[in-house]
């Protein structure tokens, strides 16, 4: 890794462990682990329970990416998680649109003003298929990256 990457990757870890120790604080003290965390959807952040565990899962990718001096493996599994994350939401908007429990009222959803009524819901399901693709592909050719190095 050039120096770039090994700020990008500490940078990463360090700011993943505040999240952590955040999340800590929110779930054990105010009891709030369905609460919304601002600003932290980039690490597959939506809620504060996610935070507890993604912000601890995170420190440690990039503490073995960075001892591993690995910028490509740090890359890769950045690929693959989010592949896990899209199919996830992807399950998670699905059976919200036919559950008769409503966790997510429409209005309270970006981009409700656009598709203002339920609609919203299969939007969001076809944003993270979206991701999903572009996650699958990403991580193919970070893959044939990595193992061409091996």
């Amino acid at each position: 890794m050039n120096n770039i990457q090994q700020i990008v990757v500490l940078a990463y870890g360090l700011v993943s462990l505040v999240v952590t120790i955040r999340s800590i604080f929110q779930i054990w003290t105010k009891n709030n682990p369905f609460g919304q965390p601002n600003l932290l959807f980039w690490l597959g952040i939506f809620v504060w329970g996610d935070a507890l565990v993604l912000g601890f899962f995170w420190c440690l990718v990039s503490l073995l990416c960075f001892l591993l001096n690995d910028w490509i493996l740090f890359l890769l599994v950045i690929s693959v998680f989010w592949i896990v994350r899209s199919y996830g939401e992807i399950l998670y908007w699905i059976n919200q649109q036919f559950s008769p429990i409503i966790r997510n009222p429409p209005q309270t959803l970006i981009g409700y003003r656009f598709f203002k009524n339920d609609s919203i819901w299969f939007i969001y399901q076809l944003f993270w298929q979206c991701l999903l693709v572009v996650s699958i592909v990403i991580t193919i050719y970070l893959s044939w990256l990595w193992l061409g190095r091996l």
